[in-house]
């Protein structure tokens, strides 16, 4: 077995489609396709899609005949495996609506996981649902909960004859895509073909500038919009082929997305700061055979994006062709359907190092060096046909380097919350625009994003950061690693109390006094805060689907006690 070319000499056409099917029917005509890959780095199964869009099509026939109706929502655990890719296009052959499921968590429980997928059938009122064998009696358990009545595997689906699929208009539904973190209340992005294929046409022609020469490589899991979106939906519409390799193989092997990157000449691949930061830890550029000479776009997105990591990757594989140049910072998000700004090509990353004093008390962003600066990249001006805002609380847009909040409007945006008019008002004005909930400001147009509105901490009458505070900690203390601290604020006596997560891997009671000790001085020093130091377990901290740390989640089990049982005896 060979894995599909990239055939730089292919059908090539990047002027946009109406719907996703339209680009599924044109790129059917050549000979690129995806390449599935094990845990190993194994190349599983290479689909054309001329074979993709048949097997789709022949999928569509049993959804239907399996009583599925255009209009009704299926969930789909979306493993990165061929039942997954077929199945989402059969849905959209069949115009019914898929809605990507996670998998389990490595370290999750079956109740939890149960839960957490009843909650999102219920929320998309789903048919349906399917996942692999493996899966079948948590599926049942949390299909239950839903009320949703079809729980099978796509194998055990009825047979059928071919049957007329009309197809899909630009304002029909394409999928529902859960955000990041969802969990206790999901809420379900609807995106239409319409929206998708804008933001498809806008990355990959104003951002990517995607070339006939182009192919693309992903570890990222296909439930979350950078994973589904960037690395599925957006190659398939301008014809790439596209290596997949499971997350929980970059997890255990994370040079493997390097090996597979360089030997089939991949040249657009996106990574969260942690990504490289992983690989530079694990490797370097005298790895042999390895070719990172053709990657012209390291595309930074799915979590603040740190200088120290990225630059530490670049200087590491450099021996192996790697330009600082390739990275390309990014900003969105899935009510977006994905980007809604990338920094202009072969620049790399351009950061504003700011006096973080002066934007934690006035908003105002000012240039500043010393142990009291913070540098934020700038991610690129919005794409064409869309407009984007910073506000201040009074609603009124801001001037360049005052931070508020994003706000953004244009043909990429979702038709709603699926289901929930309420979530949907919250954020989605009458006139278009869509309070992001993001803070951030403007330098030379380009939008600079400084953190999540709901994650600031507000102390003493000044806004903090607590990535901020989380970074200085990791950074500073000797025993701490990245992703080992989370900082919320939460309601006190005497007002807001911050209180710093550590985990400890050390069950030393000295070790352990010496390390809350460490932080707190370095906070105390570096930020002027008094925290709340508390130790958890070690790989506790809750994560997103993207995997960034969710605060929100964090604040909560602290909040409900769940810690606890981290202490050592």
């Amino acid at each position: 077995m060979t894995a599909t070319p990239t055939a730089p000499d292919r059908p090539f056409h990047r002027d946009g489609f109406a719907t996703l099917t339209e680009a599924l029917d044109f790129a059917a005509n050549g000979p690129t396709g995806i390449n599935l890959y094990g845990l190993r780095g194994e190349l599983i199964e290479a689909i054309p899609y001329g074979d993709l869009r048949a097997r789709a099509r022949a999928l569509a026939a049993r959804f239907l005949a399996a009583g599925l109706q255009p209009g009704d929502r299926t969930g789909l655990v979306a493993d990165t495996d061929v039942d997954f890719v077929v199945a989402f296009f059969a849905c959209q052959y069949a115009r019914i609506i898929p809605a990507p499921l996670p998998l389990p968590a490595p370290l999750g429980g079956r109740d939890a996981y149960v839960e957490q997928i009843g909650r999102m059938l219920a929320s998309a009122s789903a048919a349906a649902v399917f996942g692999s064998e493996t899966l079948m009696p948590w599926l049942r358990d949390a299909a239950a909960i839903a009320g949703t009545r079809l729980v099978m595997t796509v194998a055990g689906l009825p047979e059928a004859a071919p049957v007329d699929l009309p197809a899909p208009q630009p304002d029909d539904p394409s999928y529902v895509q859960f955000s990041s973190g969802s969990t206790r209340n999901p809420t379900g992005v609807l995106c239409t073909h319409r929206a998708l294929m804008a933001n498809a046409l806008a990355s990959t022609r104003e951002g990517l500038q995607v070339t006939p020469a182009d192919r693309a490589i992903s570890w990222l899991p296909l439930y979350h919009d950078m994973g589904l979106v960037g690395f599925l939906l957006m190659p398939l519409s301008a014809q790439m082929s596209i290596d997949l390799m499971p997350t929980g193989a970059f997890v255990r092997r994370p040079l493997l997305w390097l090996d597979l990157l360089s030997k089939n000449g991949a040249t657009i691949s996106y990574s969260p700061s942690f990504g490289y930061e992983l690989c530079a830890k694990r490797g370097d550029g005298t790895r042999e055979g390895l070719d990172l000479s053709r990657w012209r776009i390291a595309g930074c997105g799915g979590d603040m994006v740190r200088p120290g990591p990225l630059n530490a990757f670049a200087e590491r594989y450099r021996s192996a062709g790697f330009r600082h140049t390739a990275f390309v910072a990014s900003y969105g998000m899935a009510e977006a359907t994905l980007g809604l700004s990338m920094a202009p090509l072969e620049t790399g990353l351009v950061f504003d190092t700011v006096d973080v004093d002066r934007m934690e008390t006035d908003g105002v962003v000012q240039t500043g060096e010393g142990s009291r600066s913070r540098a934020f990249v700038r991610c690129g001006r919005i794409f064409s046909g869309h407009d984007l805002e910073v506000r201040g609380d009074d609603g009124q847009a801001l001037a360049e380097r005052q931070v508020g909040r994003v706000f953004v409007r244009g043909p990429s945006l979702m038709r709603e919350y699926f289901g929930d008019p309420q979530a949907t008002a919250a954020v989605l004005s009458p006139d278009g625009w869509l309070d992001t909930g993001d803070l951030g400001y403007l330098v030379d147009g380009q939008i600079v994003p400084t953190g999540r509105a709901k994650d600031l901490i507000l102390l003493n009458g000044r806004n903090v950061w607590p990535q901020d505070l989380e970074w200085t900690a990791e950074s500073e203390v000797e025993r701490l690693r990245s992703g080992d601290v989370a900082a919320f604020s939460i309601d006190d006596t005497d007002g807001e109390q911050l209180v710093v997560l550590v985990q400890a891997r050390s069950s030393d009671p000295e070790v352990r006094q010496a390390l809350c000790t460490d932080v707190a001085a370095v906070l105390r020093a570096r930020h002027g805060v008094e925290p709340r130091v508390e130790l958890i377990g070690h790989n506790t901290l809750p994560q997103t689907s993207s995997g960034k740390l969710s605060r929100s989640k964090a604040r909560t089990l602290f909040l409900s006690g769940a810690f606890r049982q981290e202490e050592p005896a």
